[in-house]
């Protein structure tokens, strides 16, 4: 189909919905819509399977990660916690994009995403465009590491590095290494390197907030509760720990026993050689680690325009207020394994609904009328198809459905 974007022509694919991210809140989401017959296309920027536990450092095992939580349909199971949870992670998805035919397009970059005349979306991709009614957004947060500024940051004459970019502790032996950020990947990363270099420093912007274990689904709720509240009104979301406290594992214990986990508060400046503080101490390093989080990927949606005045986008659970094409997964209380599921499910669901209403849902208000005269509509009981996801029926689960769930050591 042709379409006639700021006087551009292009070619476009059709399809009712396009999902982009394939990490667990993208899998989830893929699952229900294909379950449901629905017609989606899937895009994923990574080279293969995992989501952005690919990328975890290989000295993360199994056994020190955050809770894995099963995807619907096909439980984890008890994979050897000794094992890289990269791998793990990357073959456990692996295994579901395959049993529920998925058919993922990857690696697939979306660069941008724009309404057009008659309402649909259309989104430019290093395949070609498409064109669709909904989108279901999971891109996460990986691609965007926040790098805060301090004065003198650009002298320091050793190394700089984030967590998105730290792969264990070798090459921090003998060094004198300042780890900033109060998460969870901090302390992790801290643990490590603390047994191998000559001496840390460990420096955060509050206090930790030190939470008595295991992270249970009572405290997951509550933690996507606040989460979810802030996002409601148009807030940008919290840091994950900001909301769920530092979990204490015997390991914790011990580190803090040992004078490892000694917080101190956030210098004042970097210098070539070190960091100083406000009261005049200062701390000779070779490394400065940033542990400082990540911002939500969603420079590919800027062109429609969905921040508000507060900087983050209002939400009605998974759908954004301003747009209801567009829901995002991921974003807000859906960031985390425990809200991923269910967002996924929810935005799914929300999505089909709207479909056998037969109109695009939104299009009242944004022109005056309901539909136009270049959109496709949806007969109730039929379902169009891609090549990627034709129906062949609802995909029964290879298990029965479990709640297994891996509770990490640190």
């Amino acid at each position: 189909m042709t379409y006639d974007v700021d006087g551009t022509a292009a070619e476009s694919q059709a399809v009712d919905v396009a999902v982009v991210g394939a990490g667990q809140a993208g899998l989830s989401a893929g699952y229900q819509l294909r379950r449901d017959g629905v017609d989606f296309v899937m895009f994923d920027h990574a080279p293969r399977p995992g989501g952005a536990w690919q990328y975890r450092w290989p000295t993360l095992t199994l056994g020190k990660a955050h809770r894995i939580a099963d995807l619907p349909g096909m439980p984890l199971g008890t994979p050897d916690p000794a094992r890289p949870a990269s791998e793990v992670v990357s073959e456990y998805f692996g295994r579901y994009e395959r049993e529920f035919g998925l058919g993922v397009r990857r690696p697939v970059d979306v660069s941008s995403v724009r309404g057009l005349p008659d309402g649909r979306l259309l989104l430019t991709t290093s395949e070609g465009d498409y064109a669709a009614r909904y989108l279901i957004n999971a891109t996460g947060t990986w691609e965007k590491p926040f790098w805060p500024r301090y004065a003198g940051m650009e002298t320091f004459r050793g190394r700089q590095l984030h967590t998105h970019e730290y792969r264990g502790p070798d090459g921090f032996a003998g060094r004198r290494v300042v780890v900033v950020g109060g998460g969870a990947s901090g302390v992790q990363a801290l643990l490590e390197i603390a047994g191998v270099a000559a001496e840390t420093r460990w420096v955060t912007r509050r206090p930790p907030e030190w939470v008595e274990g295991p992270f249970d689904e009572e405290l997951g709720r509550a933690a996507v509760a606040k989460v979810d509240e802030r996002v409601r009104r148009g807030l940008p979301p919290g840091s994950v720990v900001s909301v769920t406290g530092l979990i204490l594992t015997d390991e914790v214990r011990a580190a803090r026993a040992a004078g490892v986990l000694h917080r101190l508060p956030m210098f004042e400046r970097i210098t070539p050689s070190g960091v100083v503080w406000a009261d005049g101490s200062s701390f000779e390093a070779d490394v400065i680690l940033w542990a400082t989080g990540f911002r939500a990927s969603l420079g590919h949606l800027a062109p429609l325009g969905l921040r508000g005045p507060g900087g983050g986008i209002v939400m009605d659970g998974t759908r954004v207020a301003a747009d209801p094409r567009v829901h995002l997964l991921g974003y807000g209380p859906s960031a985390s394994t425990i809200g991923a599921n269910r967002a996924g499910r929810s935005a799914a669901r929300a999505v089909r609904r709207a479909l056998r209403g037969g109109a695009l849902e939104g299009q009242e208000g944004r022109d005056g009328r309901r539909g136009s005269a270049g959109e496709v509509r949806h007969t109730p009981g039929q379902t169009g198809r891609t090549a990627t996801n034709p129906s062949d029926g609802r995909p029964e689960p290879p298990h029965r459905r479990q709640r297994g769930e891996i509770t990490p050591a640190a």
